[in-house]
């Protein structure tokens, strides 16, 4: 989905990253540079539904270590390529990193159809960024009971797979099972397709910069939130959509700074 790459690379321009690359499908490489000239593209060769196929999954992964962060899974859809791709990601990545929707659902995946999580040999600061549908089939629960317990569920699944969990939705829940922040940015304006993906490539890009993982999701929740409320005050909460929101995160900066 040539928008959610699109959204997520603006997140990370938006974020003071010096350069940004999107590894994209070929066949949607030419959307993607028409929608923003700030970054570059990296077209890959895809299978017959669009995805990535595993040429191209060999080709990302041997290229993990030219970039300073990744970010990975807005639009990403569903293949045996973009299973590899996650694992290796999750397993042996030294890069920090952050995954979100799609990426999530491959992680889910190959955990239902192995029986345990994969094993993490690398020593990649790491952040997961589910929304509360995301995060129950990552744990294996109902939507309403991780509502129920949002703080208690995120810091157990933050301690026992040593990452920062980012769990959306109002008053997210931002944890790495030691230290747990909870944002009050934010409006129901954003709970609309594509804020998520501007969220994901605004903390990848944070931690480009060396933010460590945590503070990377403490400051990319609080932005992101403070962007969408800037944007509702102008445009209101019902006609916010997602596109506004990497234009708001310069306000919101702004804001942040004073």
């Amino acid at each position: 989905m040539s928008g959610a790459a699109t959204l997520a690379g603006l997140g990370a321009l938006r974020s003071g990253a010096g350069l940004v690359y999107l590894a994209i499908p070929q066949g949607i490489s030419a959307v993607a540079a028409i929608a923003e000239s700030s970054y570059l593209t990296i077209p890959l060769s895809e299978d017959e539904q669009g995805c990535f196929d595993l040429a191209a999954a060999e080709q990302i992964v041997a290229r993990f270590g030219e970039f300073s962060s990744i970010a990975i899974g807005p639009g990403l859809g569903h293949s045996a390529a973009v299973s590899v791709v996650v694992r290796s990601l999750y397993s042996v990545s030294e890069q920090p990193c952050v995954i979100d929707a799609d990426g999530l659902n491959a992680l889910a995946n190959i955990r239902k159809a192995e029986g345990k999580w994969p094993d993490r040999t690398g020593n990649c600061p790491l952040v997961l960024t589910p929304h509360p549908g995301e995060f129950a089939r990552l744990v294996d629960l109902d939507v309403q009971e991780v509502q129920a317990r949002r703080e208690e569920f995120a810091i157990a699944f933050a301690q026992e797979h040593h990452v920062v969990l980012l769990l959306k939705g109002k008053n997210t829940v931002i944890t790495d099972g030691r230290q747990i922040a909870i944002n009050k940015t934010g409006n129901s304006g954003m709970a609309t397709g594509g804020s998520g993906d501007v969220l994901t490539g605004l903390i990848g890009g944070l931690l480009a910069q060396g933010l460590d993982a945590f503070e990377s999701a403490r400051l990319g929740a609080y932005l992101h939130g403070l962007a969408g409320d800037l944007a509702a005050a102008e445009y209101s909460e019902p006609g916010l959509i997602a596109s506004d929101l990497p234009r708001f995160l310069g306000k919101a900066w702004l804001k942040l700074v004073e």
